[in-house]
């Protein structure tokens, strides 16, 4: 079983910034001593300042990869997510290919469709989330210009949103001598266009942060793994059971249930499950809070086929019970074993990635709890150091 770290990093205390760009270099480099946890994925969030402080604080994933990339050796370094509707799509395919250069091809790119509206309509229009198929059609066409702009020498595309090269584009110059397919020799048209650099992975691995079936669907035919979260186990093994079936079918082989999905899950170790809610508790609740406050809602809880009572304030139902027993592998590490077992064997889960930094916790707390997870947890689940994958 691989584990990762999902830091989704947050200000809540208003810290000088450079402090928590401080607490995560150090959550990466205790992460890549140990030699036994595989990818550090690192979210992207945009104008989320509140009276209280900051909320999810990483404008650019890409730009923190990087930083971590030149801290570490064995780390892969994940975005979870680009959101890959914000960015000009040459762009994030500039980015990206270059940050696997600069780590050595330990790159696992994730991307996005966006989740907060405040975020998607200032970062780019087109992403309003109040229209959810244009939204849809907009990430389809930026992964599609991605996947050409990495494993074509030179590309060209035509689509709704998006035109390269630019229509009618002459371009001549006396150093440069191009085939026919590239410029057009009669009237200097250019034609195609090429990334530079290439990725230094010949095949990228590419992930997509879901929820919604048609989004696992869509996944699974496309060739990207799936990152998911919040689900209880329950609601999660259909999900697991959609991605498994569309993937064995564009496949053409049996796919086990849980290869290519990661699940994020809130985690934290302590000596007692009362000393774990006291350090813990209620800065999962705030945080959670935050999450369903902002368009989710709390229906992402709920087991298949249930219904929670109807209420003015959609946050009522969230509390430190409520939530416990749905997704969070919040206890001692005995009961943190066992939740994990479940996982196990009801979806086969292959990845787990843990969330120890939610907002408010002092860094402190947040390191000894992973700390203790990595020393009484992820033994009982690995004989062995996972094999890092890198490129010379």
């Amino acid at each position: 079983m691989d584990f990762s770290y999902f830091c989704n990093a947050t200000n809540w205390s208003s810290k000088p910034y450079g402090e928590v760009l401080n607490d995560i270099r150090e959550i990466a480099q205790y992460l890549d001593e140990q030699e036994s946890w595989k990818t550090i994925w690192f979210s992207e969030h945009h104008l989320q300042t509140t009276q209280g402080g900051d909320m999810e604080c990483i404008p650019n994933p890409i730009l923190l990869s990087a930083d971590i990339a030149a801290r570490t050796s064995n780390l892969r370094i994940g975005q979870a997510a680009s959101i890959a509707t914000f960015w000009n799509p040459i762009r994030l395919a500039e980015d990206i290919a270059f940050l696997d250069n600069l780590s050595g091809g330990r790159v696992e790119a994730g991307l996005g469709r966006g989740v907060f509206g405040k975020e998607a309509i200032h970062m780019n229009i087109e992403a309003d989330l109040k229209d959810q198929p244009k939204n849809f059609r907009l990430f389809v066409e930026t992964l599609d210009i991605l996947k050409k702009a990495w494993t074509e020498d030179y590309f060209s595309h035509k689509g709704e949103f998006y035109e390269y090269p630019a229509p009618e584009f002459k371009y001549k110059h006396p150093m440069i001598q191009e085939s026919e397919d590239v410029i057009d020799p009669e009237t200097n048209i250019l034609k195609k266009i090429s990334l530079v650099p290439k990725p230094l992975q010949k095949k990228l691995p590419l992930w997509q942060v879901v929820d919604s079936p048609s989004s696992i669907e869509f996944a699974a035919k496309n060739d990207l793994g799936c990152l998911m979260w919040l689900p209880t186990v329950k609601s999660l093994k259909s999900r697991f059971e959609i991605y498994q079936q569309a993937k064995s079918e564009v496949e053409q082989r049996d796919v086990p249930l849980g290869e290519g999905i990661c699940l994020v899950r809130d985690v934290f170790i302590a000596d007692s499950m009362e000393e774990a809610k006291e350090l813990a508790g209620q800065h999962i609740v705030d945080y959670m809070s935050w999450v369903c406050g902002g368009g989710r809602g709390v229906s992402i809880f709920a087991d298949p086929g249930e219904e929670f009572p109807k209420t003015d304030n959609v946050l009522e139902l969230l509390d430190y019970e409520f939530l416990h027993p749905r997704n969070l592998l919040v206890g001692t590490a005995d009961y943190v074993i066992e939740k994990i077992h479940e996982l196990k064997s009801e979806l086969n889960l292959q990845h787990l990635a843990a969330w120890s930094t939610p907002p408010g916790m002092p860094h402190e707390t947040s390191m000894k709890s992973i700390k203790l997870f990595n020393e009484k947890v992820m033994p009982h689940f690995s004989d062995s150091k996972i094999e890092i994958k890198k490129v010379s």
